[in-house]
């Protein structure tokens, strides 16, 4: 049982993944819903939610449907597609489709409220471990959030595990040994923490992304997060920190 601390860490992220996940859920909703008016923003914005996109998608649900009117609107480098966007910007928006884009770009903003208050919630309970989340991030892939995800679930205190491949197997990342007559039946890993298994799958996908990183060679990429002997590639006999 983690203490306190850590247990109410644990509740503010995995909340907040769960509101990641939902905010990209409702994204998804939001491209489905343009497709069927026929506007192929997405095609020429990077980003239809960022500042160029959201101010085109408002002005829409508040009735201009002028590709021209629309493009426009357009910040930034985004100007330089002017041509490709009016022509992206031509389809079949109707009143329908402005309240239901409408109803989905308002839970956006409250979905975004919400996580930002999180981390805010987040940062605060991990202050006093502030040194623990910088040693993470000295690791390749990891960043801030992920490196508050696994703190959360994992704690600060090593002390717990008796060595770095006892954590990795309490963590569910360890291959599994089932061995009877000199016969290998299953090599399945055991469950660990979903959670956990999220945040150390977001490292690796930031590791083999970073430049100059030894995890990004190619013979590392279908490796798990954790060493040939099983052993976990996180520093756990130097995450722990006073409170």
């Amino acid at each position: 049982m983690p203490p306190k601390p850590i247990r109410a860490l644990r509740n503010f992220t995995r909340y907040r993944k769960a509101q990641i996940k939902e905010r990209q859920r409702e994204a998804n909703r939001l491209h489905k819903a343009l497709e069927d008016t026929g506007i192929k923003l997405d095609c020429v914005a990077t980003d239809i939610l960022g500042v160029s996109g959201r101010a085109m998608l408002d002005a829409l649900c508040e009735g201009t449907t002028d590709p021209e009117v629309l493009a426009e609107l357009a910040k930034g480098r985004l100007r330089a597609k002017l041509p490709a966007l009016r022509e992206a910007l031509e389809g079949r928006f109707d009143a329908q489709h402005a309240l239901l884009i409408g109803a989905i770009l308002a839970h956006l903003d409250f979905l975004d409220e919400q996580i930002e208050r999180l981390s805010d919630a987040i940062e605060e309970q991990l202050r006093p471990f502030e040194p623990a989340v910088e040693l993470l991030r000295t690791l390749g892939g990891i960043e801030t959030r992920t490196a508050q995800n696994i703190l959360a679930e994992i704690g600060t205190d090593m002390s717990v595990f008796p060595s770095a491949g006892h954590c990795a197997s309490w963590a569910g990342q360890c291959s599994g040994n089932d061995q009877s007559a000199g016969k290998r039946r299953s090599g399945r890993s055991r469950k660990g923490s979903k959670w956990l298994n999220d945040a150390l799958k977001d490292a690796a996908m930031g590791a083999i992304r970073t430049n100059d990183s030894y995890l990004q060679a190619p013979r590392t990429r279908r490796r798990p997060l954790r060493g040939a002997s099983g052993s976990c590639l996180l520093p756990v006999n130097s995450l722990s920190c006073n409170v």
